[in-house]
């Protein structure tokens, strides 16, 4: 609906959607309707509800505030809510505080500015807000019902869609749109009905109501009407459009004049596809001699026009690939005079400086490695007799009266023994879980090592960030997927792992029978109380069955421990055999695998100004933003071809 103000096209949508004021307000004053309003119908719906979209304070700023210090020449704008807020709004320049037109539009900016703690507050808040249907009308209306000027909600909507089921429930999925009365003094209504019109509607029904007193084709209709044409350039507006001439009826009766602006309106060049003659406020009317009439026209032209306004946009697309195209080939020639690569042989001699550099010193870190191969990993063993002086000093081993209590509990001592049993196994298992930051500590060692390598002699540390696995890591990321073997090798340095469930768990298990209940060596068979002589006194003393469990609790702690020292000091040299495996695995796959000499200087080409930043910082700058430049080039080529275009077939 496209209209000047107070000329019924708020009527008319009351007439169609069954609405009434207090959702599509209307008034025979002021302007009343604020917002763009989309009202859908949905024969489904129970209650007609809205969801209103607001603006954010970025796009409040650049699409509501800023068109007036543009066009009212007030200065910079607001950068910041918070701006706009505290500084005072500048005075309109004096040349234009004389225009009327002017002076209104700065009034209405006054009108944001004054009132914006009223609003501000949604400007923050996400979108869309659902709103019943009592509130609608502060959202989109200037005023309420008894026309007090009293709402401010609308100012930060960008738009609301009403949903509700229209009194003809059979006409399908249609939306009617509602824009703001043409000739109010906001600033940017022009623009956002062209955009409307131009992306998001099928048709446009103008909107006039003739004086009964008499009237005629106005300067403001043919500048509304090329207004709305221009919105769309690729589909004569005739073919999209029709006039409706607003009959009052009663005793203000403008038939006769509705009738003569339709039988001069060729004389204006406002060619529409029709005209309607018909009362906007009698639902029936607007139903029958409207809505029904543009339907009908909807369902046999839609289809031809959108081929139309399809096959117009493939036009205008071929040509701008026609264009893009002796663009493309200009872009080519900005570079060819700097094509040469006249920095390669530099490159090729730094490059055989660190293959030499790399190679000797990665050797001579295998060389000195090899030789502590057979020694006794000094993390580990720290960490293995600081778990066994723990396994001594904190057996475990339940007091007396704990044992006794638990006899007492569970009826028997049998039971009793094999809950303590459970109990020394698992504290004793737990001391040696320390063994696993151990071994990780002993193998993030070897891997420094390399990465000092890396860093010094292969002058690798500005490519990137961090230390040892976590360099290794980030280097393997970097190196393109087609360098597989260089990349292989990273990754398999990076992601090796030494882990006590792998390399010792199993090993310290087996020495824990003796604390297992069914597989233990001392067992309470032979009689619960135990007689022994004091050497000393001659006497002769009976041991409880509680001691005699601890005693043998005692016994088999001691045997497990002593089995495991046994069983984890065979197995010291582990961390320094596998982190001398694991480099040496990793000098055989960068250096002396087939073609990863060539990798290596593919690589270090991509990253040679991060490398050899005084000799290659921006040449080599320079070399890469041209190869940037002729792919983008490459890539915008290939999305150019016709049949990537052509969206016709």
């Amino acid at each position: 609906m496209v209209g000047r103000a107070r000329q019924g096209k708020s009527r008319l949508l009351q007439s169609l959607t069954g609405l009434s004021t207090a959702e599509i307000p209307d008034g025979d004053d002021q302007h009343c309707t604020g917002v763009r309003s989309n009202v859908h119908h949905n024969s489904e719906v129970g209650e007609t509800y809205a969801e209103v979209w607001f603006h954010t304070e970025r796009s409040f700023l650049d699409e509501v505030i800023a068109p007036y210090y543009e066009q009212l020449h007030l200065g910079s704008r607001p950068r910041s809510i918070q701006d706009f807020a505290d500084i005072p709004l500048p005075e309109l320049p004096r040349e234009l505080a004389e225009k009327r037109q002017a002076a209104a539009k700065y009034d209405h900016l006054c009108r944001y500015h004054q009132n914006l703690h009223k609003y501000r507050d949604v400007l923050s808040e996400p979108s869309p807000r659902r709103v019943p249907r009592h509130e609608i009308r502060e959202y989109v209306a200037q005023d309420t019902l008894d026309r007090r000027r009293i709402y401010f909600n609308y100012l930060p909507v960008r738009e609301v869609k009403i949903v509700c089921s229209f009194p003809n429930v059979d006409i399908g999925q249609i939306a009617l749109v509602d824009m703001p009365g043409l000739g109010d003094t906001g600033i940017g209504d022009e623009e956002r009905m062209i955009k409307t019109l131009g992306q998001d509607i099928d048709l446009v029904l103008f909107v006039r109501m003739p004086k009964s007193t008499g009237d005629f084709w106005a300067k403001e209709d043919v500048e509304l009407y090329d207004m709305a044409n221009s919105a769309l350039i690729d589909l004569p507006i005739k073919e999209w459009s029709f006039m409706v001439l607003n009959q009052i009826s009663g005793s203000s009766d403008n038939r006769r004049n509705c009738e003569s602006l339709a039988a001069t309106i060729s004389e204006k060049h406002i060619d529409v596809q029709d005209f309607i003659i018909a009362d906007c406020a009698n639902s029936k009317e607007a139903q029958t001699e409207i809505l029904d009439r543009v339907l009908h026209y909807l369902g046999q032209r839609v289809e031809v026009l959108d081929r139309q306004y399809a096959s117009a946009c493939q036009d205008r697309l071929i040509q701008l690939q026609r264009t893009v195209a002796v663009e493309l080939e200009k872009a080519k020639d900005a570079w060819r005079q700097a094509s040469r690569d006249d920095w390669f042989p530099k490159f090729l001699e730094l490059f055989g400086k660190f293959w030499n550099d790399l190679t000797r010193e990665l050797e001579r870190l295998t060389s000195s490695m090899i030789s502590e191969r057979d020694t006794d990993d000094k993390n580990f063993k720290s960490a293995v007799d600081f778990a066994i002086a723990a396994c001594r000093s904190q057996t475990g081993i339940p007091e007396l009266e704990e044992i006794q209590q638990k006899c007492y509990a569970t009826g028997a001592y049998m039971t009793a023994y094999a809950e303590s049993l459970h109990e020394v196994r698992t504290h004793l298992s737990k001391q040696f879980l320390s063994l696993d930051i151990a071994l990780k500590e002993s193998l993030e060692q070897a891997k420094s090592r390399v990465v000092v390598v890396l860093k010094t002699h292969g002058k690798l540390e500005k490519i990137v960030e961090g230390n040892g696995s976590e360099f290794l890591k980030h280097l393997a990321e970097k190196i393109p997927e087609n360098l597989a073997g260089l990349k292989l090798g990273f990754q398999t340095l990076a992601t090796f792992d030494l882990q006590y469930r792998g390399l010792v768990q199993h090993r310290i298990r087996r020495h824990l029978d003796v604390l297992t209940p069914n597989r233990t060596t001392y067992r309470l068979e032979g009689g619960l109380l135990d007689k022994w002589i004091d050497i000393k006194t001659g006497k002769i003393h009976t041991s409880s069955p509680a001691e005699k469990i601890a005693n043998n609790l005692s016994k088999a702690q001691a045997e497990a421990v002593n089995n495991c020292e046994k069983e984890l000091k065979t197995l010291l040299k582990e961390p320094s055999q596998a982190g001398f495996a694991i480099v040496e695995e990793f000098v055989d796959r960068v250096l002396r695998a087939e073609g990863v000499r060539t990798e290596w200087q593919i690589f270090l080409q991509e990253v040679a100004s991060d490398v050899w930043i005084d000799e290659f910082g921006t040449t080599m700058e320079r070399t890469q933003l041209r190869r940037d430049w002729m792919q983008r080039i490459g890539e915008v080529d290939h999305v150019k071809q016709q049949d990537a275009l052509n969206f016709l077939r």
